[in-house]
């Protein structure tokens, strides 16, 4: 069966255009939002939670649409995009007096997952000020986390979905390609950990990373209806070492080439990164290898 594109590691192939066809044609006054969810249903794209794929489904129909082998609709009516809105997060308040104490001495500590709270806008902000990659808008399934002793947080955790390609990740794991296409949504990416400057506490990094990884599973399936089995993230070892990723047990699974996902050169553009990653169950292997 012939393919004519690929669209987020899915094939469209003649006979999905035919199927695009026939449900545009039964259906004459549909949006393209209505399409995309119809077509969905069609094939039966589903999350990992049961919800549609219909943001996706959208943009695959217009790929298709757009190289000549189907006609969509015009558009109805524009809707806001908050990805689309790429503004700098606005400046918070926040209390940076010094705190140097010993782990013990600075007493209990709270997790939250504050994405879609009143509390996101600090969140934001701490990572536009304090970390050297600035905030980035996240991409896919994500959880942001502020860890608080008493009213004052003293780090964040931001994770979103991971990399489809990753050579490291994927030859440690040893999946297939295929696998990997039906299961990359059960491995979360590390993309920010911050420690605040004026937060001075030997040990404190690794404790919460650990404490961390212990619950992340948990939480992403209370918002994604799935858990995730794998973690993993790179660190720039031109700036850092890794220590605290290290004293939790990461593993290391190699190096970045230094070109980026959309490079077009085939040569190092940027700076070569080690790649770690931590399961978090201990069968993390069956969940991601063994076919259902």
């Amino acid at each position: 069966m012939e393919v004519l594109l690929r669209y987020r590691g899915r094939t469209v192939t003649s006979a999905d255009v035919e199927s695009m066809r026939a449900l545009i044609a039964a259906h004459p006054g549909a949006s393209r939002h209505r399409l995309s969810e119809r077509l969905c249903e069609l094939w039966n794209w589903r999350q990992p939670n049961g919800k549609l794929r219909d943001m996706i489904c959208r943009g695959l129909m217009l790929s298709v649409h757009r190289a000549g082998h189907i006609e969509l609709p015009p558009v109805k009516r524009v809707l806001h995009n908050p990805l689309a809105d790429r503004r700098r997060p606005h400046p918070v308040e926040v209390d940076r007096t010094p705190i140097d104490s010993s782990l013990k001495e600075l007493g209990p500590l709270t997790f939250r997952q504050v994405r879609r709270t009143p509390q996101e806008a600090l969140f934001n902000w701490m990572l536009e000020s304090e970390h050297y990659l600035k905030f980035a808008h996240p991409v896919g399934e994500n959880l942001k986390f502020m860890v608080f002793a008493g009213l004052r947080p003293v780090a964040l955790f931001a994770w979103s979905s991971a990399a489809r390609h990753l050579a490291p990740r994927d030859n440690y794991l040893g999946w297939s390609p295929e696998l990997r296409r039906e299961r990359i949504c059960l491995v979360a990416y590390n993309t920010r950990y911050l420690v605040p400057s004026w937060v001075k506490v030997p040990h404190l990094a690794s404790h919460l990373l650990a404490r961390m990884t212990g619950m992340l599973s948990e939480e992403w399936d209370k918002l994604y209806g799935h858990g995730v089995y794998f973690a993993e993230t790179f660190v720039d070892t031109t700036r850092h070492r890794g220590t605290c990723y290290r004293a939790a047990n990461w593993i290391f699974m190699g190096r970045t080439t230094g070109r980026g996902k959309n490079d077009l050169t085939h040569r190092p553009n940027r700076t070569v990164k080690d790649v770690l990653g931590f399961p978090l169950r201990k069968d993390f292997r069956k969940q991601l290898l063994e076919t259902c």
